[in-house]
């Protein structure tokens, strides 16, 4: 996978390994995806996150159940093939109802499996077949595609920037080769500026409460040697104002894109926009067209999907050793588990009052109006003047 410099996801016909992103960025762990039960609970507890990875990690974990003898032997004709496919594909999107490449690649890859079941003298291991070259397609069409979303997208902030050398950008969430299949999106355009010298700064939020911000982004940027720095989410107002003139863009990935350019991406963009509107910094939503769901007109159709209190309510990380802690010191040292074999020692400790009420939307929705262009791998889409929304269909349909 070229261009990938971490690799979340690790596929050969028949196994499948994904990097398990709770234990990021104090351990690195494959852990095997052998069942649809195991990839359907990566993807829910968010072992694996990011709309591409999401779909990506369902259709191989597919691929992989369909090659094991134990299922093969039982997928003889073409119509058996077809519908324990279709079935298992039904299974797997329930893992996640709001990132639509879920559902786009599944449809995309019965679809597929139909075509091939439905044509005369065809065998099981023939629409099985099909199926294993269409999901491991994906797997390198979605490098690919990212390469172009970062191509594109650091090409327009040089043409729109009119700060000099010192550009400067804030990402939130995690939208890197950890969130796709390698490259990423808002940070693979992060990551295209930065190979073309022309990045001075990034900064990432923290992007609570699971903090895929200060855990992954945070981790695939130091990673690259890409300056950077971390802010909680509450600092980005005052970062921008701070540094007037300085921050060339806000770079965000998305969940779904609707027809008119609505984008849901993770909790807190929405309140990003609208702070790049009032001080005037582009505001771009980096995606592959495969978020774009033109079946819903606005963002008012998109399901949000709720997630448990406790997220909200705790904490999880390493046990930090006291001794190691100074006033002003940079580095900490972790206690090591008593199990010689688990890593560090972690815990999960409690940061609310008892009895509180909590609402945890994982996604919120931001208005096409405070979106200044959304990269895709097809190239920028941009508003025609005078007009608040964006028309995605026609993006698409001629491209």
């Amino acid at each position: 996978m070229t261009g990938a410099t971490l690799q979340a996801i690790r596929y050969q016909r028949g196994s499948l390994e994904i990097l398990d992103q709770l234990l990021l960025p104090h351990e690195t762990l494959y852990i095997p995806i052998s069942t649809l039960a195991l990839g359907h609970d990566a993807i829910k507890t968010m072992k694996v996150r990011g709309a591409p990875a999401i779909a990506i990690v369902a259709a191989l974990t597919l691929a992989v159940v369909i090659v094991d003898p134990a299922t093969s032997s039982r997928l003889v004709s073409a119509k058996d093939a077809r519908q324990f496919i279709e079935e298992s594909l039904e299974y797997l999107k329930t893992s996640r109802p709001t990132a639509v490449n879920l559902f786009d690649a599944a449809h995309k890859l019965a679809k597929g499996v139909q075509e091939v079941a439905a044509k005369d003298g065809v065998s099981g291991q023939d629409v099985v077949n099909r199926y294993l070259e269409l999901s491991e397609r994906m797997l390198e069409e979605d490098v690919k595609d990212n390469m172009n979303i970062g191509k594109f997208g650091a090409q327009f902030i040089l043409d729109v920037w009119k700060g000099g050398d010192d550009l400067r950008v804030i990402t939130h969430c995690n939208t890197g080769s950890l969130a796709t299949a390698g490259y990423g999106t808002a940070l693979g355009i992060i990551r295209a500026l930065s190979g073309q010298q022309k990045l001075t700064h990034a900064y990432c939020t923290e992007t609570r409460p699971y903090n895929q911000g200060s855990r992954l982004t945070a981790y695939e940027l130091v990673y690259e040697k890409i300056p950077s720095t971390l802010i909680t989410d509450s600092m980005a107002s005052a970062l921008l104002a701070q540094n007037s003139g300085k921050i060339a863009a806000i770079i965000v990935g998305a969940d779904r894109v609707a027809a008119n350019g609505d984008t849901a991406n993770k909790i807190g963009t929405y309140q990003l926009a609208i702070t790049a509107r009032y001080h005037n910094v582009p505001f771009i939503v980096a995606a592959p067209s495969t978020s774009v769901d033109l079946n819903i007109a606005s963002g008012k159709e998109i399901h949000i999907e709720v997630r448990p209190d406790v997220e909200v309510t705790t904490l999880r990380g390493p046990v930090v050793e006291l001794s190691s802690i100074s006033k002003g010191a940079s580095h900490v040292e972790f206690k090591k588990s008593a199990d010689q074999n688990s890593g560090v020692a972690a815990e999960t400790i409690a940061v609310a009052a008892r009895g509180i009420g909590v609402w945890n939307p994982s996604f919120d929705v931001t208005p096409a109006e405070l979106i200044s262009a959304i990269v895709t791998e097809k190239g920028v889409v941009l508003k025609q003047d005078g007009v608040q929304q964006f028309d995605m269909k026609d993006f698409l349909s001629s491209n």
